[in-house]
């Protein structure tokens, strides 16, 4: 448990798993990677952060959006398989904002994603990404993410 003992040194706790809003899963395990759908940024709460970064929202409260996201995307990786420190990488990140369309700064929203992996996993966290800019994302979230992870067999 290594991974969640980084987590409680970090102050950081997993949210409880959400369920999907729509016909989809969270997550697709086939061999040893697991495909995590879309994600957003949901607190402890339960509330959403929502909102366009560039009107609504600061480059800053996008990125801790962003943070907020990734721990979503693991309390669900979590959930599929079990215990994180299964995790072998971090492949890949899909990242989506909701920004206005003059707001240019998407990369440095998601980079509250990634660096907060790299965080957690060390090298393990590093990882390829996209990082894009939306009119709209679903009840009007901030941030959007898919994660891709290999897992230990």
């Amino acid at each position: 448990m290594q991974i969640e003992t980084r987590l409680k040194e970090m102050g950081l706790e997993l949210p409880a798993p959400g369920k999907p809003v729509a016909n989809y899963v969270p997550a697709v395990r086939t061999g040893n990677l697991v495909f995590l759908s879309g994600h957003g940024p949901v607190l402890e709460n339960g509330n959403l952060i929502t909102g366009k970064v560039g009107a609504d929202l600061t480059l800053e409260e996008g990125y801790k959006a962003a943070r907020q996201v990734a721990l979503v995307l693991l309390a669900s990786l979590k959930s599929e398989i079990g215990d994180l420190d299964k995790v072998r990488r971090v492949v890949k990140l899909l990242g989506m904002v909701n920004c206005t369309p003059d707001f240019v700064d998407q990369p440095k929203v998601i980079n509250g994603a990634s660096d907060l992996l790299v965080e957690i996993f060390g090298e393990k966290g590093k990882h390829a990404r996209s990082a894009v800019g939306m009119n709209a994302l679903p009840l009007n979230i901030a941030v959007e993410i898919e994660m891709i992870a290999e897992i230990e067999d």
